[in-house]
């Protein structure tokens, strides 16, 4: 029921050449194949079928019909039979809404003793697809073709990731990110170019002061606070300490709570998908101030489990991350084995299992935790709270995954993706924080240096369930560079790719 207000549409390419009698064939055997994706059971997003498309201004009519529909968030076109490219030139360029090109046919196997012209005449999606495609390259006009006979479950998988991206896409284009407080003093890679940014990818970030979080603060009641609380002890591990009300350590928990109602609070009222927070920026800084006016301890428990409801999180500022792990968490919606902002934390180097420490503060989301999390409180000697503080201790689950960044490299901002092996990690009895170890494919030598190579931030958003296919729509959609290390990756390799790059990009902005 994730996508339940999201709707794809499926417009069929057709012409009259062949007469009416033919365009109802066709559009029957349209319907059937809709209903048929709809009833599989393996797409997230209902398909609806908006007929088929015969000239010109029909073409341009849906598409911008398609515009300007809340619900439609893409367009898969098939061409039945052989459909002029031509009559789509209009209609292509009025769509915004990202399109996808399924190149099927009704039948699946050629009907060899009983095949005529009659049939050949309705039956040319082998012509008719690649005149559409034609006409899509040379209008640059980006797309995801799949191709697959409609009731196979691989074309329906690739179409699944696809409308799990629109959908993402499509939430991220009214995206506000709040940032309370700056970044980190001196920090290049959490920011960027924000009005490109809103340009490119929808993304808006507006500054927001924690004097005015502490508005809402002021607004949050005692008994609401209590049932939080409470709601803590019935989900995760608590010490007997942390049960007892009247210890330090509850009355941070019962702050730290109160500091998780305020942020949905200001969240929901001004309509934000996202935030940052920075240890450097927690309000007014004299914590022993009789007129003290600000949170007592980084916010990390708020930013664990908003994160897990959905809310994009970045650290220090790093409102880039913040937007990607909203969107991550959206594509990753009705999945099972969960999603969260991480950041390189420290190296292990042990041979073939050489591998990265991922961690943060506090912040790591709960998604991923291969058992009950712990609620626990400790000493956090960092940023301008050093102060006991209240977060959720865990390991992550052993097991394959995925994970992104955007940097913004002037011209242009880059998707880096890089596929991760989860492993078992050791205990740390001396660093209480929500962690995951991985090895970056193919090794921690080329997935490193391949991640330094190609200008990747500390910060990542790391799925278990998406792949790097989801990013490879995401970038088109996007119509972002998309760099991908995999198992398969050479230094060598990259940095070619990456040389590359850069000479399209900047001959592509020469061209512009």
């Amino acid at each position: 029921m994730a996508f339940e207000n999201h709707e794809v549409w499926w417009v069929t390419g057709a012409q009259l050449l062949y007469g009416g009698d033919a365009v109802v064939v066709v559009d029957s055997h349209s319907k059937e194949m809709v209903d048929g994706l709809n009833a599989s059971g393996n797409l997230p997003v209902k398909v609806v079928y908006k007929g088929t498309a015969n000239s010109s201004k029909e073409v341009e009519a849906v598409m911008k019909a398609a515009n300007n529909d809340e619900k439609c968030i893409g367009v898969i076109t098939w061409m039945h039979t052989f459909s002029p490219a031509k009559m789509w030139i209009k209609g292509l360029q009025q769509l915004k809404k990202p399109l996808l090109h399924f190149h099927t046919q009704h039948n699946a196997e050629i009907p060899w003793d009983t095949m005529d012209m009659d049939f050949m005449n309705l039956n040319q999606s082998a012509h008719g697809d690649r005149e559409f495609g034609h006409i899509c390259t040379r209008m640059r006009i980006r797309r995801k073709v799949v191709v697959g006979h409609w009731k196979d479950a691989e074309a329906q998988r690739k179409i699944a990731i696809w409308q799990r991206v629109a959908a993402a896409w499509a939430d991220a284009q009214d995206m506000l990110i709040l940032r309370f407080g700056d970044q980190m003093n001196n920090v290049a890679v959490t920011d960027g170019d924000k009005v490109e940014a809103e340009q490119r990818m929808g993304y808006h970030v507006d500054y927001t002061p924690v004097s005015e979080l502490m508005e809402y603060w002021k607004q949050i009641k005692d008994a609401d606070v209590d049932a939080l609380v409470e709601e803590y002890h019935q989900l995760y591990t608590c010490s007997e300490e942390i049960l007892d009300p009247s210890t330090e350590a509850a009355k941070k928990v019962w702050n730290a709570a109160k500091a998780e109602l305020a942020l949905r609070a200001i969240l929901k009222d001004k309509g934000a998908k996202g935030f940052t927070t920075n240890f450097d920026d927690l309000g007014t800084n004299d914590i022993n101030d009789p007129m003290f006016v600000g949170l007592d301890q980084i916010p990390g428990l708020a930013s664990q489990r908003l994160m897990a409801e959905g809310y994009g999180f970045g650290a220090e500022g790093d409102w880039k991350s913040a937007a990607l792990y909203r969107t991550v968490w959206y594509m990753n919606q009705g999945m099972t084995k969960g999603c969260s902002f991480v950041e390189d934390y420290t190296l292990n180097f042990d041979g073939a299992n050489s591998s990265i420490l991922q961690s943060h503060m506090l912040e790591i989301c709960p998604m991923i935790a291969a058992s009950k999390p712990s609620l626990e409180v400790h000493f956090l000697g960092i940023g301008i709270r050093k102060q006991m503080t209240a977060r959720l201790v865990f390991t992550s689950k052993v097991g394959s995954g995925c994970t992104a960044t955007v940097v913004d490299l002037g011209n242009r901002f880059r998707l880096i993706v890089n596929d991760v092996e989860c492993i078992e990690p050791k205990p740390l009895p001396k660093l209480p924080v929500a962690s995951a170890l991985w090895i970056p494919m193919p090794n921690l030598e080329i997935g490193a240096g391949a991640w330094i190579l190609a200008g990747g931030t500390h910060h990542s958003c790391f799925s278990y369930d998406l792949t790097a296919e989801y990013w490879e729509d995401y970038a088109e959609m996007a119509g972002i560079e998309m760099v991908y290390i995999s198992k398969d990756t050479t230094i060598s390799e990259f940095k070619q790719q990456l040389r590359n790059n850069e000479v399209y990009y900047m001959l592509n902005k020469a061209l512009c």
